[in-house]
């Protein structure tokens, strides 16, 4: 085992602070990652605060993680010391079962492995993120970072990124889909992003007319307020998917009312009660609402490689670990386009 600094919390709502902790030795077909660089999401946040009453302390957060290879079990082959790596938000699953077999490693049926706050599916003790100096890892849940991709900016494309390149894959966005995003956030930014360059018809739905400007700053063809009822009622059946990033309980009929025929609902935000959902939106224009979490490996090399080639970079703003506690509150008042990166480095002045 070897000692690990990082950044965590001994219990909810407690500040971060510096803490030690052990990593496990290498296993045989292990990857030991020195971090460079980790996103900071909000699941970071409802972590630490014990929100989702599930929070085992002390946690260290973070699962946007990109470094570079330290040290190699004996029976790995992808990979060697040196290359540059990422590990997105798990490190584990049973591997065997049919989700994982396509890979869907997420929906294991036996429970993935989140890279923090989780269990060793081996020695049962308690996984540990990103804000931290270094990392032990199964190969296959380490994923390659093209040359083409800044190290900078790759971190959050493993959560936020991966979040939204799923569902837009498996529903098809591409040339002739008139797609929407509700909200322009971490989430919201990178659907517009992935969108545009896929060839989609992009159109952001805000409560804010201040976004409009950095919505098209961003790519997005058209802006849609959901607080102007004429606008709402002009585009009625208007759009062939719409990713709902909203993050907490609200109505989704309004959104259902702008699908066309066949037209798909995606929540990627809510992981709670929605309001009651009126069934006649649903069957006129034979529309559906769905849901999505992350995506398996595969898909998540799959966006690494495609950034890489397209260069979609989340727009995000580098911080010291040292500021982390004031990057959690300015998260919690929407203050931070879009996603807080850390520098890893920064630790070393702890």
């Amino acid at each position: 085992m070897t000692t690990c600094l990082g950044y965590g919390a001994i219990e909810a709502h407690a500040p971060l602070k510096p803490l030690s902790f052990e990593r496990r030795a290498l296993r045989d077909d292990d990857v030991a990652i020195e971090i460079a660089y980790c996103g900071v999401c909000h699941s970071d946040m409802h972590y630490v605060h014990n929100d989702w009453n599930s929070t085992r302390f002390p946690c260290v957060p973070g699962h946007e993680i990109v470094g570079q290879v330290s040290a190699v079990g004996p029976a790995v082959t992808r990979y060697k010391v040196g290359d540059r790596v990422a590990v997105g938000c798990l490190v584990d699953s049973c591997q065997q079962c049919a989700a994982c077999e396509a890979h869907e490693e997420p929906h294991c049926s036996q429970g993935m492995t989140p890279t923090y706050n989780g269990l060793d599916r081996i020695s049962g003790e308690v996984t540990y993120g990103g804000y931290s100096q270094h990392l032990v890892v199964r190969e296959q849940f380490v994923l390659r970072v093209p040359e083409a991709l800044d190290s900078r900016f790759t971190g959050p494309l493993l959560c936020a990124g991966i979040t939204v390149w799923t569902p837009l894959r498996e529903h098809g966005a591409g040339p002739g889909t008139r797609l929407a995003v509700v909200g322009l956030g971490g989430l919201g930014h990178m659907v517009v992003k992935l969108g545009v360059a896929l060839g989609a018809e992009v159109t952001v739905i805000t409560t804010s007319p201040g976004k409009a400007e950095d919505a098209r700053a961003l790519g997005a063809h058209h802006v849609l307020l959901s607080t102007d009822p004429q606008a709402m009622k002009g585009a009625a059946s208007s759009f062939d998917l719409i990713l709902d990033t909203i993050p907490r309980t609200h109505n989704v009929n309004p959104y259902l009312m702008l699908l066309g025929r066949h037209g798909k609902l995606v929540l990627v935000g809510a992981l709670e009660p929605l309001e009651p959902i009126h069934g006649a939106l649903l069957a006129i224009n034979n529309r559906s609402i769905a849901g999505s979490l992350i995506g398996g490996l595969t898909q998540t090399q799959e966006l690494l490689d495609f950034c890489a080639e397209h260069q979609v970079l989340p727009s995000c703003e580098m911080i010291d670990i040292q500021d982390i506690n004031t990057a959690f509150e300015r998260m919690e008042r929407n203050d931070v386009k879009y996603r807080f990166v850390i520098d890893m480095a920064s630790l070393k002045g702890v």
